[in-house]
């Protein structure tokens, strides 16, 4: 069967033609007019001279004009290329060289990047404001004039026919976050992101009858990805333009959401946002949260605060489009034989085959630490311009994830850390989610970065950088004490440093831990673990 990502779209537009398919700020458009937007965009980029296996990339916060640029492009031939708002202009600006898009959409807040980009980067021939000129939607004079309007474009435009690309075909390239080094252009087909769909919905036991709330940033496969799945499902999209933990809360209340997807650095900051308890959160069903480790005491607070909703983890990368595992509700148990799963980020889904290689490439027994490596349909062609990577990366047929993790005798999977996050001081090894795990469990922590720091004695030292909650107060001696009442000695924290400033995010609303530990590198050989 040849896969063609359109058809999720064109699917969804004949059997649920008057269903809603995606509401944002106050307006809720249908499948069957998704699905005509969609076909009219890709008829514009076909009258701007967009042909087959061009690029159209996407600067943008959440807006429904962004979910339709999951397909238009696609629609017309080329592929889709969302960029991350949260890169400075020189990473943009990269980015844009890299991939070599004709077209560049941008929302009101990225207008003048967009402009700055397109004056460095001649690919680029137009760029076009997919936005409501003005927050209130009413519009105050014309857009800059070197700017195409979106509703312009789709007026004047007749609907496309599908370019029928499917199959092995490219569909997107998605750029991994880059705060590992330079950003990677991750190439998908529609047959990785078709099983990816496939799988995912199975998974998440997703169906029609779901509200969906989707706060986090769509330019990021964990939530974009879930574009596709409502498609395959015909269900109802609510989209906020960014995060903020009490509107999101609230549109939880007022659009009686049933599911959502979080990064745990979300729901800390949903669970402990002070107005919590007077929120209606009855009609939620079922959170997804993954991208990055959960703290089980954050965990454990969350099935507190919200006994009636069922949890599922997943973990997966941008690789691999993104899903591998889940931990489903049934394993979110806090007490019994089960109840040390919930450390795990459980069992590989349908599609997905997982092992646990040595550094040789060598599959180890259960129980061992090794790397964590995966094969199948979802898993991604390539990066982008970047052979000899991709051949690394790839070799021997499975994708090297870079994630340490062992494999328990029920299959079961724990992952202890990144391995350029493993922290080695004096010849041993420390995770630093086990490590960050033990801080968050101190009642007065809000959020926790933990990473090794250089040390004369023992090459690296564990070191932790920590905000805390409105009213509470921690020093660094209490702190590094109740780490010390959990875990071992010589994996605490030799210091801490106590912030009153927000610790930094990524795109994703992952902790920058990059960011937070380059000062103390300056100057120092290159971390080898």
């Amino acid at each position: 069967m040849r896969t063609h990502l359109t058809h999720l779209l064109q699917r969804a537009a004949h059997e649920a033609p008057d269903a809603p398919a995606v509401t944002f700020e106050g307006r809720t458009r249908n499948w069957s007019v998704l699905a005509e937007r969609c076909a009219r965009m890709a008829g514009a980029l076909k009258g701007l001279g967009f042909k087959a296996d061009d690029r159209a990339a996407v600067l943008s916060q959440n807006t429904d004009r962004f979910v339709e640029l999951f397909f238009a492009p696609i629609y017309a031939g080329g592929l889709f290329v969302p960029i991350n708002t949260r890169w400075a202009l020189p990473e943009m600006i990269a980015c844009v060289a890299d991939c070599t898009p004709k077209i560049l959409f941008v929302d009101r807040d990225h207008i003048e990047l967009g402009q700055a980009i397109a004056a460095a980067c001649p690919s680029v021939d137009h760029v076009v404001l997919a936005d409501d000129w003005t927050a209130d939607a009413a519009r105050d004079g014309p857009a800059p004039a070197d700017l195409l309007d979106y509703e312009a474009l789709i007026e004047n435009a007749a609907p496309a026919e599908d370019a029928g690309r499917g199959g092995e075909d490219l569909a997107c390239l998605f750029y991994t976050g880059g705060t590992t080094g330079r950003s990677k252009g991750v190439m998908l087909t529609h047959d990785n992101v078709f099983a990816n769909t496939l799988g995912s919905v199975a998974a998440y036991e997703y169906d029609s009858r779901a509200t969906y709330l989707q706060a986090g940033p769509i330019f990021h496969l964990a939530a974009g990805a879930r574009v596709y799945n409502f498609a395959l499902t015909c269900a109802h999209s609510v989209l906020l333009r960014r995060f903020e933990a009490g509107e999101v809360l609230a549109a939880i209340e007022t659009h009686r959401a049933s599911v959502g997807l979080f990064v745990p650095t979300m729901l800390n900051h949903m669970l402990n946002h002070p107005r919590f308890a007077e929120f209606d959160l009855s009609s939620l069903e079922q959170i997804n949260y993954g991208a990055s480790p959960m703290p089980q005491a954050l965990l454990r607070q969350a099935m507190s605060q919200l006994p009636g909703v069922s949890f599922y983890q997943g973990y997966g990368m941008t690789e691999a489009a993104p899903l591998l595992t889940m931990l489903g509700p049934d394993d979110h148990v806090v007490e019994g034989p089960r109840a040390a799963r919930l450390a795990s980020i459980g069992r590989p889904i349908y599609h997905a085959e997982i092992r646990i290689f040595d550094a040789g490439d060598h599959e180890v027994p259960a129980g061992t630490v090794g790397e964590l490596v995966a094969r199948g349909p979802n898993m991604m062609k390539g990066y982008w311009n970047m052979p000899e990577q991709s051949a690394e990366v790839l070799r021997g047929g499975w994708y090297h994830t870079g994630d340490a993790g062992y494999r328990d005798e029920d299959g079961y999977i724990f992952l202890v850390d990144r391995i350029k996050d493993m922290i080695v001081s004096g010849g041993e090894n420390i995770y630093s989610v086990e490590v960050e795990d033990a801080v968050y469990r101190h009642q007065a922590v809000k959020d926790c970065a933990v990473f090794g720091i250089p040390d004369a004695d023992w090459g690296e030292a564990v070191h932790a950088v920590v905000t805390l909650k409105p009213g509470k107060m921690a020093g660094e001696d209490e702190l590094i004490a109740h780490c010390r009442s959990l875990i071992a000695g010589y994996k605490c924290p030799k210091s801490v440093e106590i912030r009153d400033e927000p610790l930094p995010i990524s795109g994703a609303n992952k902790i920058l831990k990059s960011e937070l530990r380059a000062p103390y590198w300056e100057g120092h050989e290159t971390r080898i673990v």
